[in-house]
């Protein structure tokens, strides 16, 4: 268990991939072996059930460079313990292990020796290239997706067979669940972490997580975790002052009452890019979503003038975290390939999804937050103001492939009094339906990956709670139920079709057919694939058009796949034609035109006929 100069030296200067094969604590045959980074410490020692919570009893000696360790005997799997650290000032405080494996159930916080090296390989998802291939992501929190009969979590196999099923029959390739990592309050979701490698017990054990993982694996389902690497909460057993001096945190975050973690010290850089590659590594889970990025590229994110210290060149970029960024998305592509490293970016930060060797951040995806932002203002509108700001839902365009983006409506948007999905909508009861069920006609055809939250699928009303499961009584209600049967045809439609997907990073998959028609509120674009043509068009206002031309690129029959105004899906059922064949009539600068019936609130797709 003796960590090498070469291995000590990397994690000091922040490059150690694999820290938590060396901290935290391992069952050996004699016992257990503990090893903690507290430099500042005057005494640190193991306390637990096997030495009846009593500081110093047993004791780790210091080595150097800030490390304790030492092999305790008669400790076992499943024992809890902390660390008894004495600081500077003789105050002892007992500390979780910042590599701690498992955890207590909150509110109880002690760590669990755990073997971690039991947790088997598993049945991993295909690899693939996805930014030529569909991804359909499904966003979810654990504890109030669905729950028991009485109201209790389920456990994570428990959700692993009805997860699957829910998303396969949805359409969905993969999911991306809200922070697994330990964490003292359920109203943080999760992204204020206390256990960064400790899956949170309040469904299960690391076995019971690595279940749940296969399992969706086994379905061809690609699991995506949220991961907070830019603060941690203030709880006294995490991390905030661990050996009585600021060791892993910089500032306090005023808007949310976190920590910053600090990025100049290479010891806390190789606590978190290690804990990145142990997510991938050891669950082998596809990705991260990386959560606030911007709060970490920026030294003044949420913080006022005068409680920042500027970079050396005196300016506001933090250029230890962009260091950090950069390092990360180098470790884990060189170890992952295929993995989805995706940045929850909202500012106009360059090159977020390039290669760090081209001046980029790293990542392969970022959050498209600008779209989410325009059109999600254009449809809360009453469609008479749409008119005069159709520019927020064509604006997009002008930047849509400067960087590989996924399409968000997350669960930020539906908290806080922002209302959910269907009650953003505009309208009476059936309008609110109908602008719902367009939208996400235009998410479906607009470029880029997809990423929809949970709730979305049953239309539910309130805003998402933590506490309570999603509102599945809903399905009982005709709209609800039909709304529902339209979202998995539109999600297994986008799936299906290549030219909604395979040149999703460039203009040789998209064409405007007409992005200016602000007085009919109408919006047309064509998206093609190497041997397919869809045309999309997205009718945003209350008003039903007969014989619209519309000019397309080739000549030919056009079949409806999709339209969103059908009875079955909710909608009025007004006659759109199956097939429309071109006539010779120049329109939007093409020599071959449609004349289509174009209903209120309606998405339709036409594909070309081969």
């Amino acid at each position: 268990m003796k960590i090498s100069k070469p291995k000590l030296e990397q994690f000091i200067n922040g490059t150690l991939e694999d820290s938590y094969k060396y901290f935290g604590s391992h069952l050996k045959k004699e016992g257990v072996f503990f090893r903690v980074w507290a430099g500042g410490a005057k005494e640190v020692s193991v306390i637990g059930d096997f030495n009846h919570w009593n500081p110093g009893q047993t004791p780790l000696t210091y080595i150097r460079d800030g490390i304790w360790e030492g092999l305790i005997e008669g400790v076992n799997e499943g024992d809890l313990y902390k660390y008894a650290v004495k600081g500077i000032d003789n105050t002892i405080v007992n500390k979780s292990d910042p590599f701690a494996f498992y955890s207590e159930k909150r509110p109880n916080s002690a760590s669990v020796i755990f073997d971690i090296k039991k947790i088997k390989e598993g049945k991993k998802k295909s690899k693939s290239n996805l930014l030529h291939e569909p991804l359909n992501i499904y966003e979810m929190h654990l504890g109030s997706w669905k729950r028991s009969e009485v109201g209790e979590f389920l456990n994570y196999r428990d959700i692993a067979k009805l997860l699957a099923s829910h998303l396969i029959s949805h359409g969905y390739n993969a999911v991306e669940i809200m922070p697994v990592m330990e964490h003292p309050l359920d109203a943080s979701w999760g992204y204020q972490t206390i256990g960064f490698y400790s899956v949170t017990s309040r469904y299960g054990d690391p076995h019971d997580f690595k279940y749940l993982i296969d399992y969706l694996h086994k379905k061809e389902i690609a699991v995506i975790l949220d991961w907070s690497p830019g603060h941690f909460c203030q709880d006294e057993h995490g991390l905030r002052e661990f050996d009585g001096t600021k060791l892993y945190e910089s500032v306090l975050h005023p808007e949310w009452g976190t920590l910053n973690f600090d990025f100049k010290k290479g010891q806390v850089c190789s606590f978190l890019l290690s804990n990145a590659l142990y997510w991938l590594s050891v669950f082998e889970v596809d990705g991260l979503r990386v959560d606030a990025v911007s709060s970490m590229l920026f030294l003044d994110y949420g913080i006022k003038q005068g409680y920042w210290v500027p970079n050396k060149y005196g300016g506001n970029e933090n250029l230890e975290a962009i260091d950090f960024l950069k390092q990360l998305n180098k470790s884990v592509f060189a170890k992952h390939p295929y993995a989805l490293m995706i940045a929850e970016e909202s500012t106009s930060w360059p090159l977020v999804t390039y290669p760090v060797h081209d001046g980029g951040l790293g990542f392969n995806y970022k959050w498209n937050m600008g779209w989410m932002n325009d059109i999600l203002k254009y449809i809360e509108m009453k469609p008479y103001f749409r008119g005069f700001n159709h520019s927020l839902i064509s604006f997009s365009m002008m930047y849509a492939f400067s960087e590989n983006y996924i399409l968000p409506f997350s669960h930020d948007e539906v908290v806080h009094g922002k209302k959910s999905m269907i009650d953003k909508m505009p309208g009476n009861y059936e309008e609110k339906f109908a602008n719902l069920r367009a939208l996400m006609a235009y998410k479906t055809c607009h470029p880029g990956k997809k990423l929809s939250f949970m709730g979305l699928e049953v239309a539910q009303f309130i805003e998402w709670d933590e506490d309570r499961e999603i509102d599945w009584f809903l399905l009982d209600f005709p709209m609800h139920k039909k709304f529902n049967t339209y979202l998995k045809k539109l999600n297994k439609l986008y799936l299906k079709e290549p030219a909604l997907w395979e040149k999703d990073t460039g203009w040789e998959g998209f064409s405007w057919v007409d992005s200016d028609n602000h007085a009919q509120k109408v919006i047309s674009f064509t998206r093609q694939s190497k041997e397919q043509v869809i045309l999309a068009v997205i009718n945003f206002s209350e008003f039903t058009y007969e014989n619209f031309m519309l000019g397309v690129p080739e000549e030919g029959v056009y079949s409806n796949i999709m339209n969103s105004d059908l009875e079955a899906y909710g909608g009025s059922g007004f006659t759109v034609k199956k097939t429309v064949k071109t006539k010779p009539i120049e329109t939007h600068h093409q020599q071959q035109s449609l004349e289509l019936t174009i209903p209120a609130f309606t998405g339709l797709f036409y594909k070309l006929r081969a």
